[in-house]
């Protein structure tokens, strides 16, 4: 989404914020006190950018997420899959978690995605599944035809995980009837798509390098277990479902020992991006253990790659000066960029916290932490004389390593305090020397992704999603499922 396709790769160069935006917030307060006050305004900043309601994106379709209402320098003013379905995943966990007013738009969000389910678009149509490959959207959910980095798979899978929560947490209240007629066919046809076209190239969330993309098939991979989960007590079938083994065998290809190589083909880069942090958090398990298989947070595989990830953007960037190891850091999303002029995002600078806060849940929960050959480097850099081990949670070691983490975590949220304007706006992106906001302004991702650490480092997770289930074949094949779709007509709520 957020970027643009390989075709207009550099179709905006140089946009920056209006100059009226307001002085940068200088850290004051404590980052206690930065959250409590960020927290609302994030809120309001993704339901600001929310149709038919929202403020900021006026002419949008009820239950539309649209990026950025920035119109130009860059046009965000659309609704991408992927964007809106991750938004989306946060008001609903803070459903669940509570806040009850958030269900009608949610039940809007649902409603538009069975009218844009139907659009027929540049990538194709609902009766092969294809169009549900589209990226992105016209806001009155009409197709939008213009050149573009397309298909992008991971938006059917991102979108089913969104409905999928939802749609349980009506199971629990004995509402399967309704999950049937009005969610169930939507999940269905995302779950299709996945079964049928997840071995196909697609371009990578940053709608740049077609290929294979980590983020894509971790999205997909998790989509599919819980969709299993999901049709099973609904009384239905998965057919695609029967392929998630070989996704995650596939998703193995991607470690090379030492991190993640986040595209394939790599196109020339190091191949180290944030997309790896993003597919950590958003397959995040709090009932997992620290597996290795799905990349789970606290797994020797997401530390190492996160050191390498966030190393990679330390000397590159004018902000991150006397940021050495162990020091949080602002990240972008890959070290060789140029968008905007290759700027730290305050969404990729959150993940990377967000992953330490996850890993610290997990920890917790499962009373131990293992010090492993391959996370040894990264527990080196913030307590220096760690050695390999595996140390329980009443030992001196455990205290000393989970405080040091949490500290560098909150590290991470301190230098995105420190270039938040005092309004609590959050652009896509802040400029990698001065620090000033940099791109779309009100970006929605930034919104969502700033309410996902607060509620990590509170400690509040999202339901499981079954990933202690799943185990890798013994040989990887590249097996598909032929999808049956179905036109989804919901009923009213």
């Amino acid at each position: 989404m957020w970027a643009k396709s390989l075709i207009c790769l550099h179709a905006f160069t140089g946009a920056v914020l209006a100059s009226s935006r307001v002085p940068l917030d200088r850290r004051q307060g404590g980052l206690d006190a930065f959250i409590e006050k960020e927290t609302p305004i994030a809120k309001q900043g993704v339901l600001d950018n929310i149709g038919a309601d929202g403020k900021l994106v006026k002419g949008a379709a009820a239950g539309i997420v649209v990026a950025s209402p920035s119109k130009t320098d860059p046009d965000y003013f659309y609704t991408w899959t992927r964007d809106a379905s991750l938004t989306m995943m946060v008001v609903i966990e803070k459903f669940r978690a509570g806040d009850k007013s958030l269900e009608s738009l949610i039940h809007d969000f649902i409603d538009s995605q069975a009218t844009q389910q139907k659009v027929s678009n540049p990538s194709g149509g609902l009766s092969d599944g294809s169009g549900l490959g589209e990226p992105k959207f016209n806001v009155n959910i009409s197709a939008f035809t213009g050149s573009w980095g397309r298909p992008q798979r991971d938006g059917p899978g991102l979108r089913a995980s969104a409905l999928i929560s939802y749609g349980n947490s009506l199971i629990d209240s004995g509402k399967k009837t309704l999950v049937k007629s009005n969610i169930w066919p939507l999940v269905q046809n995302d779950l299709a798509y996945i079964g049928q076209y997840w071995n196909q190239n697609t371009f990578d969330l940053w709608e740049e390098v077609q290929g294979s993309s980590f983020f894509t098939t971790a999205v997909q991979h998790r989509a599919l277990v819980e969709g299993s989960a999901f049709a099973n007590a609904l009384g239905e079938t998965c057919d695609a479902c029967s392929v998630a083994p070989e996704i995650l065998c596939h998703l193995q290809d991607f470690w090379n020992g030492t991190g993640v190589v986040s595209n394939v083909p790599s196109n020339g880069r190091s191949g180290l991006d944030a997309n790896s942090l993003l597919a950590s958090i958003h397959t995040f398990d709090p009932a997992a253990g620290c597996d290795d298989n799905t990349f789970q947070p606290c797994s020797s595989r997401a530390l190492s790659n996160h050191k390498l990830v966030v190393d990679s953007f330390r000397s590159i960037y004018g902000v991150n000066k006397d940021r050495g190891a162990g020091k949080g850091a602002a990240v972008g999303r890959y070290p060789e960029d140029n968008y905007q002029g290759g700027n730290p995002w305050y969404l990729t600078t959150l993940a990377a916290a967000e992953v330490l806060y996850d890993a610290l849940y997990q920890w917790d929960k499962q009373g131990t932490l293992s010090v492993t050959e391959v996370s040894l480097p990264f527990f080196k850099d913030i307590v220096g004389d760690v050695t390999a081990g595996s140390y329980k949670k009443e030992s001196t070691e455990y205290t000393s390593l989970t405080k040091a983490v949490k500290s560098y975590a909150d590290d991470f949220l301190s230098v995105v305090q420190q270039y938040t304007p005092s309004d609590g706006g959050l652009a896509e992106q802040f400029k990698r020397d001065g620090g000033d906001p940099a791109s779309a302004a009100d970006l929605t991702w930034s919104f969502a992704a700033f309410l996902t650490a607060a509620s990590r480092r509170n400690g509040d997770v999202p339901a499981s999603w079954g990933s202690s289930g799943t185990k890798v074949p013994s040989q990887c094949s590249g097996k598909t499922v032929t999808g049956t779709y179905v036109t989804p007509s919901p009923s009213p709520w």
